[in-house]
């Protein structure tokens, strides 16, 4: 297996997010002074350049594709959060900005759009679409014309992570919500259609990063102590994985919902999440030279990638007793990895400026 050179860009700053459209076609990559690059998948074409946010872009996210509607009646709509306090819409199909949501002075630095169901036949920006967005202790729920649905209380600190759960069953839906917010001291979990608080997890310490199990059954942080917290809401089952050489920042669980990858140290940690979960188990330590600094699994495939201080990027099958697949030394540390809807395509944001895209080939 080969990653190969796809196409490079190189931003006016830093590379600090990333984000695929739902199809595939276009790359959208954000840089710290604020300026957002569309760019063609194929080829790295700028096709369209949006000025941001003033002082910063903090993160990206497009609107998922909604259930019931062909590809290409699917809306091309791109959020952006910044440092001006806003959040920013813009179709990206015709380059231009639709409208602003300004949610105060502080930092917009997390959102999460929970994509509805759709018919077949229904509009592709009806108002079920909701864009969850964070401004320090703020969180509020956002229409695609980025009117207001709901603001809700604010968290008694400062929200420092954000993750929509999964489509599940509906009981598991109406028990515990599926929009959680982490804060120090713990996480809510919201009803995304009632927006009613639906349980309070306590967790006595800083949380940085925060994420679902596809299958929507684990709900995992990575902490400031440095550690991993798990949890099943429905059971009220808690374990909690420590041992790790600094904060663990970086999380991703691969589609089977089995592996789960972290970060925090110089080996990429991956916990088997099967059954009654990794508590008890030996992790797989994937080794780097240098700290981790960034891990993501494919959508639908079992790769994982991860990239380290150093530069250095490697491709892993978890599964495998030789688990390393492919090895590239890039010219600065990832800030970002991305992996296209299709799997084929890792896109890498650096702190050089540059965005990489590299070629999975077998």
């Amino acid at each position: 297996m080969n990653l190969t050179k796809h196409w490079a860009v190189t931003l006016d700053d830093y590379a600090i997010d990333l984000a695929w459209s739902p199809n595939g076609t276009t790359l959208a990559a954000a840089s710290a002074t604020g300026s957002v690059l569309l760019l063609a998948a194929a080829t790295g074409e700028k096709l369209h350049a949006f000025a941001g946010h003033e002082n910063g872009t903090n993160v990206l996210a497009w609107m998922p594709m909604a259930q019931g509607l062909e590809p290409g009646n699917q809306s091309q709509l791109l959020a952006t959060g910044g440092q001006d306090g806003s959040v920013k819409f813009w179709d990206t199909a015709n380059g231009q900005h639709i409208t602003t949501a300004r949610l105060g002075h502080v930092w917009v630095e997390h959102l999460a759009w929970k994509l509805a169901s759709k018919a077949q036949g229904a509009a592709p920006m009806a108002p079920n679409q909701l864009l969850f967005a964070v401004a320090g202790k703020n969180l509020t729920a956002l229409r695609p014309d980025g009117s207001v649905a709901h603001t809700f209380p604010p968290a008694p600190k400062t929200i420092i992570a954000l993750a929509v759960r999964p489509a599940g069953p509906e009981p598991i839906e109406r028990s515990c919500g599926c929009v959680a917010a982490a804060h120090f001291g713990g996480v809510q979990l919201w009803g995304a259609s009632d927006f009613v608080l639906k349980k309070e997890l306590p967790y006595t310490n800083g949380i940085h990063a925060l994420v679902w199990s596809p299958d929507s059954r684990w709900l995992v942080s990575g902490n400031q102590d440095p550690s991993v917290h798990l949890w099943i809401p429905e059971k009220n089952l808690e374990l909690h994985m420590s041992g790790y050489e600094g904060k663990v920042k970086e999380l991703s669980f691969d589609h089977t919902s089995r592996w789960l990858a972290t970060g925090g140290g110089h080996d990429a940690c991956i916990w088997d999440c099967a059954g009654n979960g990794p508590e008890g188990r030996e992790p797989l330590m994937l080794p780097h030279d240098a700290k981790v600094c960034a891990v993501a699994f494919q959508h639908t495939h079992g790769l994982l990638a991860t990239g380290s201080a150093d530069g250095t990027v490697m491709l892993w099958s978890v599964d495998r007793r030789q688990p390393l697949r492919a090895t590239v030394k890039m010219p600065a540390p990832a800030t970002k990895l991305v992996w296209s809807p299709d799997d084929a395509i890792l896109a890498i944001g650096a702190e050089n400026g540059t965005v990489y895209t590299l070629r999975c080939v077998t």
